[in-house]
C-alpha cells in the first residue's frame, strides 16, 4: 500500500507519509475518537488537523450508532466544479474582481421560481433558511475561478466536459444555518452522545441530515449560477461532492455508518482536492481496484490541503511581513477578493500545507490518479463582514 499508510493503533489508520507534517493534537483526537462506543475503525487523511474536540480530515465507521457531533454543524459541506463559457484568454483580473458586488445578498424575486422548482425536485421542504440559499458563508468557504494548468488525462476531461480554454468555477460551501440548527438541536438534547439505531431520535436526525445534504447541494448550485450571471457566462456542473455527512456503508463485511468530517468520498466518482487560494487544486480519479486500500482509508480522501495554523493566530504570524494589500495577489498571479481583514489573514496560503504533498501521499497509497492540475485565477471570499 506504499509508505503513505500508517497504522497508528488497531483501529486507527493515517493516510500520510511520515514526512507529512500532522499536528500531534490531531492524532490524539483521532485516537480518542476511535475509543467512542460502537466505533469500529477510524482513518485520518493527509490533510488531518485538529477541530473542536474531533479531528477534521477524517472518516469514522460505527456499527451500531451514529454521532451527529462527528459530522458537525455544516452538514453537506462540499465542492462543486462548473465548466464556464468564459475564456481564460479574455480575463482581466481587476475588471473581474469588480463584478461580484451583489453575490452575498439574498437572492431576489427573480430567483423565486427557480428556488421553488429546485427545492421541489430535490425534496426540500424547509423554508426557514431560504434567505441563505446561494450564499457562501465564512470560514474556509469560497468561490474560485480556475484555469486548467496541466492535463494528465484528456479522456477524463472530455468525459466531464471540461475545456482548457475556458474558466472553471469551484464552489465550496454547505448547509449554512440549517446544518447549524440541526446540530444545536441534537447537542441540546443529547450533548455529544451518539444515537443508537433503535433510538427514537435516530430516524428524526437522519431525515433532517439528509435534507440538509440536499440543501447544501442546492446552495452550491445557486452560488455557481449567480457567479456565472455576475460575469455574464453560462456553465454546467461537472461534479458535486459532499464531505461532511454520515451514510450507511458496509465495510469489512460489517453493516454500519460511515461519518465523514472534512473527508471526500472515494466511491462517488471524480473529485477535486483544492489547495489554498495561492496553491494549485487537483482533479483526481479515485482508484477502486484495490479493496484493501479502500477499506483502510474508509472509502475516503483528503478534502483539501489542510491547515498548518489555527484561525485567529494567522494575523500575528503574518502581519509584520505582509500588509493587507499584499494578500490580494498570490504567488501564482491570482486575485483575491476578501473585504474582511481577519479572514484575509486566516485563509492566507501560508496557513495551509502544500496541496501537492497531500496529493502525493494519496497517490503513493494507491488511492488516486491525478487527472489535471487547476490554477487559481480569482478567489472570492467576501466583500466585507461575511456571515458565517
Amino acid at each position: 500500500m506504499g509508505k503513505s499508510v500508517q497504522k497508528i493503533t488497531e483501529k486507527v489508520s493515517l493516510i500520510a507519509s511520515k514526512e507529512t507534517w500532522i499536528e500531534g493534537l490531531a492524532i490524539q483526537q483521532l485516537i480518542r475518537t476511535s475509543e467512542l462506543s460502537g466505533m469500529h475503525r477510524v482513518a485520518g487523511m493527509p490533510d488531518l488537523h485538529p477541530g473542536r474536540g474531533y479531528p477534521i480530515g477524517a472518516a469514522f465507521f460505527t456499527t451500531n450508532k451514529i454521532y451527529p457531533a462527528l459530522v458537525g454543524n455544516d452538514i453537506g459541506c462540499g465542492m462543486s466544479l462548473w465548466q464556464t463559457s468564459a475564456k481564460v484568454s479574455k480575463v482581466n483580473l481587476e475588471k473581474l474582481a469588480k463584478k461580484f458586488e451583489h453575490v452575498e445578498q439574498p437572492l431576489g424575486e427573480s430567483w423565486s421560481s427557480i428556488i421553488e422548482n429546485r427545492k421541489s425536485e430535490k425534496g426540500i421542504t424547509t423554508n426557514n433558511y431560504d434567505r441563505a440559499l446561494g450564499t457562501i458563508g465564512g470560514g474556509n468557504h469560497f468561490a474560485e475561478f480556475q484555469a486548467i494548468d496541466e492535463v494528465y488525462n484528456q479522456t477524463v476531461l472530455d468525459e466531464l466536459g471540461l475545456n482548457k480554454k475556458h474558466l472553471q468555477l469551484l464552489v465550496h460551501s454547505g448547509s449554512r444555518g440549517l446544518g447549524q440548527s440541526i446540530l444545536v438541536e441534537h447537542i441540546t438534547k443529547h450533548n455529544h452522545d451518539g444515537l443508537n439505531l433503535v433510538d427514537e431520535d435516530f430516524q428524526d436526525y437522519m431525515v433532517k441530515h439528509d435534507e440538509a445534504v440536499r440543501w447544501a447541494e442546492l446552495n452550491r448550485e445557486l452560488i455557481a449560477r449567480r457567479f456565472l450571471e455576475a460575469i455574464r457566462a453560462n456553465g454546467n456542473s461537472a461534479l458535486d461532492i459532499n464531505h461532511n455527512l454520515v451514510s450507511a456503508k458496509t465495510i469489512d463485511g460489517c453493516d454500519g455508518w460511515l461519518h465523514r468530517k472534512g473527508a471526500t468520498p472515494s466511491d462517488k466518482g471524480y473529485v477535486v482536492i483544492p489547495g489554498s487560494r495561492g496553491d494549485y487544486s487537483y482533479l483526481v480519479k479515485p482508484l477502486v481496484s484495490k479493496s484493501d486500500n479502500l477499506a483502510t482509508s474508509l472509502f475516503s480522501l483528503a478534502h483539501g490541503a489542510g491547515r498548518k495554523w489555527k484561525r485567529g493566530e494567522c494575523h500575528g504570524r503574518l502581519g509584520h511581513k505582509y500588509k493587507r494589500e499584499d494578500l490580494y495577489r498570490t504567488a501564482l498571479g491570482s486575485r483575491v477578493v476578501c473585504g474582511n481583514k481577519e479572514l484575509l489573514y486566516d485563509e492566507a496560503p501560508q496557513a495551509y500545507k502544500k496541496c501537492e504533498t497531500v496529493i502525493c501521499d494519496m497517490v503513493d497509497a494507491g488511492l488516486i490518479e491525478v487527472v489535471a492540475k487547476l490554477r487559481p485565477v480569482l478567489t472570492f471570499k467576501t466583500n466585507g463582514d461575511c456571515s458565517s
